[in-house]
């Protein structure tokens, strides 16, 4: 992504969103200052990506705290809108878990919130470098010395963090190393995230790409035109269980059948050891109008019911590895996330 465009960053008085909803066609940005227009654009997916939308929330409980002061309300109220921002996203425990951290400096005012948060962003953005440096390490220690064809799914890449990216940003860290050929990116249905971020992202940072429908990658990873699956995650269980956007299992499956690596990049706070398995990370349901039409276009009758699941969950047997900014653990061994080492 060129270095001018951020996915989000405090102004003093708000957050400043790049609105996600208008790519590839507009770069537009939203500032948010009350809790009320942050939740609606987490919810409207104007910011997203389980490490931006951790970052969000955490500047989202300095919002609060100043809406709080501004408007008169008591603890209780104040408490009850951080709540709703912790709540906004139920599956990528990042949002909650950010919201958790910054939630002691509540009382320090809304400068100590504001401070707490940004060194998450700082954090993230030094762990996405690493995240890419240690997935690119293990990903050439594993295949053959030639540019590689890629395969990705949704958008995990500075559009999803605070910048960088984890998934994308492997890919950008082989393509620095001259090792990419070309990327897959799935379109990622029903809102189209590898078509209009990802797609976007890999065209600004120059490298080779190609979109294709979400039921052509099996197709792809079987018929021998792709050397390995990089993907993102918004919660992984204690066990290696991991969520991703609607259809990674799919990709999973058909890297299992094909024998090529399926590597998960995502941040160690994607990581819930309170969830032994993905039997237990809950799976959100999105509004039926985002499967029967498109951009208010109608794509089936406005009465057939719809089922509009937003992630699905990848046993840890077919997550051939999991990146971190911690290390590199090769999950299918039947080692645990609890357990992850550095090993490249």
């Amino acid at each position: 992504m060129t270095t001018d465009v951020r996915t989000l960053e405090w102004t003093g008085d708000g957050l400043r969103l790049l609105d996600q909803t208008l790519l590839p066609e507009r770069v537009e940005y939203v500032v948010v200052r009350d809790v009320g227009a942050l939740v609606d654009s987490i919810r409207r997916l104007v910011v997203r990506g389980a490490p931006a939308l951790g970052v969000a929330g955490a500047f989202g409980v300095a919002i609060a705290v100043r809406q709080a002061t501004r408007e008169g309300w008591d603890d209780a109220r104040r408490d009850a809108a951080i709540d709703l921002v912790r709540g906004a996203r139920p599956t990528a425990v990042n949002l909650a878990a950010a919201v958790d951290r910054v939630r002691p400096f509540v009382a320090g005012g809304a400068d100590a919130v504001v401070a707490e948060a940004q060194a998450i962003l700082d954090e993230d953005v030094r762990g996405n470098r690493a995240i890419g440096a240690l997935g690119a390490d293990w990903i050439l220690h594993r295949t053959e010395d030639r540019p590689l064809r890629i395969l990705t799914h949704c958008n995990a890449g500075a559009l999803a963090t605070a910048g960088w990216g984890t998934a994308l940003g492997v890919v950008r860290e082989l393509h620095e190393r001259r090792r990419v050929e070309l990327v897959y990116a799935d379109e990622t249905r029903p809102l189209l995230q590898g078509t209009r971020l990802t797609a976007w992202e890999l065209g600004q940072a120059g490298i080779p790409c190609a979109v294709q429908v979400d039921a052509a990658a099996p197709s792809t990873i079987l018929r021998g035109l792709v050397d390995v699956a990089v993907i993102g995650a918004d919660r992984i269980a204690a066990n290696g269980d991991t969520a991703n956007k609607i259809g990674s299992l799919g990709v999973a499956l058909a890297c299992a059948e094909a024998g090529i690596p399926l590597v998960v990049a995502a941040p160690w706070s994607t990581v819930d050891l309170a969830v032994p398995d993905g039997g237990g990370i809950p799976i959100e349901e999105r509004a039926p109008e985002e499967v029967r039409s498109w951009r208010g276009v109608p794509a089936a009758p406005g009465s057939m019911a719809a089922v509009n699941p937003a992630f699905d969950v990848t046993p840890a047997r077919l997550v051939t590895a999991l990146v971190t900014e911690t290390g590199v653990l090769e999950v299918s061994t039947g080692a645990t996330p609890s357990a992850v080492s550095s090993r490249v």
